[in-house]
């Protein structure tokens, strides 16, 4: 799809402004998160403060609520206190833990690599020491652009998809819109070749040159079918995939190259599935005729029909150079093509009259130097 100047521009600048948003509130969640931690600390140095005075005080003297109060606020940050002779004091940690000497070890190496413990003096002499870890609203607020980014990716995951959904929309309404204009005018002068050929036919002209002129109208009736059903739902009936598979072959290798080396095994002698015979035809065309684009017009087609359980799978193998193992699902894509020459609309249609008209699948069983193996499967109609 082809975007104009005017389009590119506005895609970058939403690209950059949306890179430019992100990097805002990325950069002020971080001084935010920076900002919070400084007040934590600030706040651990004012209990550590309070603690201080709180030992050296004498028994008999009132402190009065200050230092109670600061005590007391501290309710969301962890913290293990050691003093001077060894004895520990947690708080907001879980106090049967108070004993488990390796978890106070493993939350001691925990909060040191957190936030620098603070050493509580009092007049040279050090009473203890306090460390302490990040509260869980600043463990929060640590993991908060990761979710945000997160977010930001999922949403524009959303965007692309919907995006490339609806890129895919109008592809298909174009191609189908240029498949029926298709139909619409060569039936026009359709109809008139039928109607010269009848006055040929009154002259009394060699039969084989009208013969062979109705061969070919009947062709061009069939092309025009095959446009026509393109964007609309065909209609499928129950037929012998076997028949017309080599119905198919059959026309294929009279009218091909005799380079090209054709055979055609079938495991079943008849199997019933639905099917739309004009399209399933078409679908058969073409990938015989890129394998033999493949093949550079030399080399052997095989077509096989294998059945497996309840359904039954069509092969089409060529001899020709192979496809690239990153390209398998890609050439089923519109444009995407292996070949110098060519729109890449072939596999495309091949898909979707599979898939989309017959619920079928498609795809690349196999495929390196030695040739192409392409699989259509099939729901055997019971």
């Amino acid at each position: 799809m082809n975007f104009s100047p005017k389009n590119k521009s506005t895609n970058i600048f939403l690209v950059i402004g949306s890179f430019i948003v992100v990097s805002l509130i990325l950069w002020n969640t971080n001084s935010f998160f920076k900002t919070f931690k400084e007040e934590e600390r600030l706040k651990m140095e004012i209990w550590a403060t309070a603690q201080s005075e709180f030992l050296q005080s004498p028994e008999d003297v009132d402190l009065g609520s200050l230092h109670l109060k600061v005590f007391q606020n501290n309710t969301s940050t962890p913290m293990i206190l050691i003093n001077k002779d060894s004895s520990i004091r947690v708080n907001n940690i879980p106090s049967e833990m108070v004993t488990d000497s390796l978890y106070i070890a493993e939350k001691l190496r925990q909060f040191q690599d957190e936030n620098v413990p603070i050493s509580i003096d009092q007049q040279g002499e050090h009473l203890a020491t306090l460390y302490y870890g990040n509260s869980e609203v600043l463990n929060k607020l640590k993991f908060y652009p990761i979710a945000l980014l997160l977010i930001i990716l999922l949403f524009g995951a959303v965007i692309y998809f919907l995006f490339k959904t609806n890129k895919a929309s109008e592809q298909n309404k174009l191609w189908a819109g240029m498949a029926k204009e298709t139909a619409h005018q060569i039936g026009t002068p359709l109809s008139s070749l039928l109607g010269w050929n009848e006055l040929l036919k009154s002259e009394h002209i060699n039969e084989e040159i009208t013969r062979d002129i109705e061969k070919d109208i009947a062709r061009l009736q069939t092309i025009t079918e095959r446009f026509s059903k393109i964007g609309s739902l065909p209609k499928l009936n129950e037929s012998d995939i076997v028949s017309e598979t080599k119905s198919a072959y059959d026309y294929l290798k009279r009218r091909s190259s005799k380079l090209i080396h054709f055979s055609f095994n079938s495991q079943v002698e008849k199997t019933m599935v639905l099917l739309n015979s004009s399209l399933y035809n078409w679908t058969i065309e073409n990938l015989v005729k890129n394998g033999i684009d493949a093949m550079k017009g030399k080399g052997s087609i095989a077509i096989e029909i294998v059945p497996n359980g309840k359904f039954v799978n069509i092969l089409i193998a060529d001899s020709g150079q192979g496809i690239p193992k990153k390209k398998y699902n890609a050439i089923f894509n519109p444009g995407v093509t292996t070949k110098k020459r060519g729109w890449g609309l072939g596999l495309s249609l091949v898909k979707r009259i599979v898939e989309e008209y017959h619920q079928g699948k498609i795809k690349v069983l196999s495929s390196g130097k030695e040739g192409t193996i392409m699989q259509i499967t099939f729901k055997v109609h019971q």
